[in-house]
Order: structure tokens, then sequence, then C-alpha cells
């Protein structure tokens, strides 16, 4: 969330900035501001009702002790009118704040200065690419087919037991889904990351604070009874660890990660491009989250690229690397980088982790805040990042490592697999 102090301060550089986002603010930014104006001035109002009526109530003791009991009552019938006064100025308040907060949040976080504008993915700026050309073999298959093939995953039986885009995992694919998850952990814990297991289901303050809600409440699944829900990613527990928390200059950085089960209604996904695991409702994926000081926060994003990298590369897939353009950017993020895995079998490319640094946006909502050394209250920068998401991750491995004899399992992959390949 934006601060008051950020469109006070320079309103047409924040609605130039957005402008990046292709988000006209203006309308939105000179709302703020009138409303703000309001609660100020409103506030000024009350001030003087409240000093008023105290300064006429100190009065009537006097009065009464002097015998002048009808001055008294007079003065008494005029406090009681600054009361009323007051308290219809303090509900005009209220409800002119409540608005005020809604409007705010509407406005989605400033693209910091690498950002370049663009319209959508066909903007982002390839920054990196890596990893072994891809050799496929004759009549090479597609890995929902692999999947069929060696009876792996079963999308079939998913849409039996709840709907389409909840896969079955089955023998060899189950221990590789398992397999992913703790090498993703093992790798991240042994970066200095602490291992969090956190719950799948959150309120709406955690999603608040991530800035899911109300952005994308029409993606998440909600739990209606108890007014829960279900984290579309790791991301919204974690970094809610710290809502409301002060933390001390030498608890920098806070460097944490989770494995946690994904839900995402993607509605309106259909089509090839959503064909077995490329989109799915449910899935798999370890996180990292750092909250850092903000002098140090695009160091730390620096690293948490290189950190993902470095998982792509030991897998042996190739890869790339992009900065998203304004226009892809989602509503929260400062800057993105995305990873993608080509799938030679699709003959496309697969996102399969977003790096992103939020810089205050969530900090703010999260009242996530720490003293600097001169004391002074100073918000914390917040980042998080994919390591990994697995659906596109299996999709590559199976698509890219298979030959005519089965798929091959990466050799870093095996000790946690237990088998070489599955055929």
């Amino acid at each position: 969330m934006l601060t008051i102090k950020m469109l006070r301060d320079d309103p047409e550089r924040v609605i130039r900035k957005l402008a990046v986002k292709n988000f006209d603010a203006r309308q939105t930014v000179e709302k703020v501001l009138a409303l703000d104006e309001n609660r100020r001035n409103m506030q000024t109002e009350n001030d003087a009702l409240l000093s008023r009526g105290k300064q006429l109530a100190a009065r009537i003791g006097g009065l009464m002790k002097e015998g002048r009991r009808d001055e008294a009552e007079e003065v008494k019938k005029e406090v009681a009118a600054l009361k009323a006064q007051s308290a219809e100025l303090t509900a005009r308040a209220e409800e002119n704040n409540k608005e005020l907060d809604a409007t705010i949040v509407l406005l989605p976080n400033l693209p910091c200065d690498l950002v370049k504008p663009g319209k959508g993915a066909e903007d982002n700026e390839v920054v990196k690419m890596g990893g072994p050309e891809v050799k496929l073999p004759e009549n090479a298959l597609p890995h929902w087919e692999l999947a069929k093939k060696y009876d792996i995953i079963d999308f079939d039986l998913g849409v039996k037991l709840t709907g389409a885009g909840f896969p079955v995992y089955k023998g060899k694919g189950a221990r590789l889904q398992r397999a992913l998850i703790n090498y993703f952990l093992d790798i991240n814990t042994a970066a200095g990351y602490k291992e969090v297991e956190p719950p799948v289901v959150v309120n709406a303050a955690s999603g608040f604070g991530t800035g899911q809600l109300p952005d994308k409440e029409a993606q998440m699944y909600y739990v209606g009874l108890d007014d829960f829900y279900l984290v579309p990613t790791a991301e919204v527990p974690v970094t809610n660890i710290f809502r409301d928390v002060i933390l001390s200059a030498d608890q920098f950085p806070q460097k944490l990660t989770a494995y946690t089960p994904c839900f995402r209604r993607e509605a309106g996904s259909y089509g090839k491009d959503v064909r077995g695991l490329n989109r799915l409702h449910q899935f798999d994926k370890v996180e990292i989250v750092r909250i850092e000081k903000p002098e140090n926060s695009y160091a730390a994003l620096d690293e948490m690229v290189a950190h993902v990298e470095g998982i792509v590369n030991k897998l042996g897939l190739k890869y790339r690397i992009l900065r998203l353009c304004g226009g892809d950017m989602s509503f929260t993020s400062a800057i993105t980088y995305d990873f993608e895995l080509w799938s030679a079998a699709q003959g496309r490319w697969l996102e399969i982790s977003s790096v992103s640094n939020f810089e205050t946006f969530q900090s703010n909502r999260l009242h996530l805040r720490y003293r600097d050394e001169s004391g002074k209250m100073q918000l914390a920068h917040t980042l998080n990042g994919s390591s990994l998401a697995l659906p596109r991750v299996v999709a590559a491995l199976l698509e890219d490592n298979q030959t005519e004899d089965g798929i091959v399992i990466p050799e870093v992959l095996r000790p946690y697999t237990g088998f070489d390949r599955i055929d």
C-alpha cells in the first residue's frame, strides 16, 4: 500500500510511475488527497470543539461556587452542544477515513526505475539465458502423454475426485514430487533460509497484508463458513509472520523458506496452453521470503535471483530470466524477475519462478517496521521468490529428459528419488 506521505509529497511522480504499469492513477490519487484534506480539516475542527468544550467545562465549578447557577446551566448547555457537534463530526470523519482507506488500497505499488514500460509479456526483457540445448528423440511426447505412458500422473482420476486442475501423482511420479520438495528445501536451508511450516489457510488480514486482497480475491479459494482463504502461495502466511512486528537493527536479514500446496482458481483458463501440468488449481511450491533494510533489499534481490538460477542449473534444464515490463507486473511488485524453462516437446517457455522486491508496499499494509540508527521508525522491505514451483519443473524434467528407454532423472535428484530412471 502506498503511503499518504508519498502522495502528498509528489502526486505527479506517483501518477507518472504508475503509468509505467499502464495504470491511470490521476483520478484515484486526487480522490485520496481530497479525502486526506477532509480528514485533516475535520480533525482540526474537532480539536477546536473539544478544546472549547474543555475550557467551558472548567468554568462550571467556579460559577456554581459563586452562586451563579443560571449561568452555570447555560454553560452546561453549551458544553453539551459542543459534545454533540463533536460526536457528529467524529462520525463523519470515520466515514471519510473508511473511504480513504478503501480508495488508497486501489493504487498498485510503484515500479522501480529499472522497470520499463510495456503492455504485456511480449514486452518483457530477456536478461539472461542458460542451460544445455535440448535434443529430443524422434516421436517425443509432451508431459501429459509421458505421464500416461509411465502411469505417474493421472489427470482423469483427479477430475473424478475433484475436478480439472487437480492431478493425482502415482508411484514414481509421487516420489519425484516429494524428492523435488525436499531437494529445494535442503538447497534453501543450506543458503541460510530458515525452514518454517505455515498453515495453508489464512484469514483476510493475512490476505490483505501481502496484497492478495482485495486485488486477487476472485482467484482465491474461499472457505465461507470460517472466513478463511486457501493460500495461493506460501508468501502469504510466511510474510504475515512479521505482521505488526517491530524489528531491531540486529534482526536483519530475515530469511525464511517454506513448502506448501498452493490453491488458485485460475478462472477463465482453458486451451492447449493450460493442458496437463501447465496450469493447475492445486500445486506444490517451495518459497523463499526475505525481510531487509531498504538500503540492502536490491542486493538481496540479486542474491535471490542468483540462488534460483543455481537451482535451475543443477537440474540441468534450459532456462531464461526475464525482467518484467510494467504492464506484466503484479499489483504489489516494484520489480520482478521471472524464470522460464524451455519445453522442447511443447515448443514453448514455461514459467517456474517469480522473484520480486515489494519495497515498502507490503510492509505498510503489514505494519512491519524497524528502528533505524537514530531511533526513528521505518518500514522494512519485503521480497519473495518461488524456489521453485513444481508443476512446470516436472513438465520440463519429463519432456526434456525423455529417451527411447525412459525418462532420465537428473543426478542431483537421485539421492532423493531413490531411482535414476522412470520406465
